[in-house]
């Protein structure tokens, strides 16, 4: 297999140090040092930034960040058996990789970086929705980075995206799309991994917008949403009903037919009644 940095290839490195993908951590391994390469290549020009890559591993992407001239990687891994690769590449590129053996859910990587930021990395399948939701709701917008691009299940990555009337629309979409434009770069067949997994992966590429696409409270926005679609199946005026008894009018005032499903509201519907709602 090619190397991209005079470093050994990934598989050797993972046989030297017995690094054994284990599925409690979500881990599955991207060994193609011209795909981490790419998958680099997609997040931009990286020379002024620096790089937040959750979830390493045996330093794959990393390898393909720091080759593509990243300014700076902080590395987040929770597996303690990947310290001692992830050092050797430290060691090849001194000065341009700091490394944090820590639980991304609970690091604060923002006091270790300087803007301008940018989050690019393969997730850990166990925490990539949770990770994402939180970049995507800070309390104060925008936010400390300027673009992610991520590693999702395909499945995942189409919910991210998806549209009014469509199978995979629901909250992610809205979450996603209201404050940034989330686009599928790249997809990847479970044989591009290590071990394969059972389903296909996407990247998604998102660029924060400097405002939201539409006025709304969050609070708010969010209550509506996470009520009109775990019932998605029914009317709007039967899944918000316990947001008040006049919530018919509400959704007429908003423009929307109170017999509506969930998946049939575009964002700006949902905004429109938020700030119905918040009045």
């Amino acid at each position: 297999m090619a190397t991209i940095d005079g470093l050994p290839p990934l598989r050797e490195v993972i046989q030297a140090h017995d690094l054994v993908a284990k599925k409690q951590l979500g881990q599955n391994f991207l060994l193609d040092l011209n795909l981490t390469a790419k998958i680099a290549r997609l997040a931009g020009d990286l020379s002024s930034c620096d790089v937040l890559e959750v979830g390493p591993g045996p330093g794959g992407l990393t390898r393909g960040l720091l080759a593509e001239g990243a300014r700076r990687v902080l590395a987040v891994e929770k597996d303690p058996r990947c310290m001692a690769p992830l050092a050797e590449i430290a060691a090849a590129y001194p000065g341009k990789l700091e490394v944090i053996n820590g639980d991304a859910l609970e690091v604060d990587a923002l006091s270790h970086l300087t803007a301008p930021i940018r989050i690019v990395a393969n997730l850990p399948y166990n925490v990539g929705t949770e990770l994402l939701i939180r970049w995507l709701t800070p309390k104060v917008w925008p936010p400390f980075w300027d673009s992610l691009t991520l590693m999702f299940q395909k499945e995942v990555a189409e919910r991210i995206v998806a549209r009014p009337r469509t199978e995979h629309y629901g909250r992610l979409a809205l979450l996603s799309q209201w404050r940034a434009e989330p686009k599928i770069v790249l997809h990847l067949p479970p044989e591009a991994f290590t071990p394969a997994p059972k389903v296909h992966s996407a990247v998604v590429h998102f660029t924060r917008l400097p405002e939201p696409r539409f006025p709304a409270d969050e609070a708010v926005l969010s209550r509506i949403t996470a009520m009109a679609f775990n019932q998605r199946r029914k009317m709007l005026r039967s899944s918000l009903k316990a947001m008040g008894p006049d919530i018919e009018e509400r959704l007429i005032a908003a423009g929307i037919p109170p017999t509506a499903r969930a998946e049939e509201i575009s964002l700006e519907g949902f905004c429109a009644l938020a700030r119905e709602v918040a009045k």
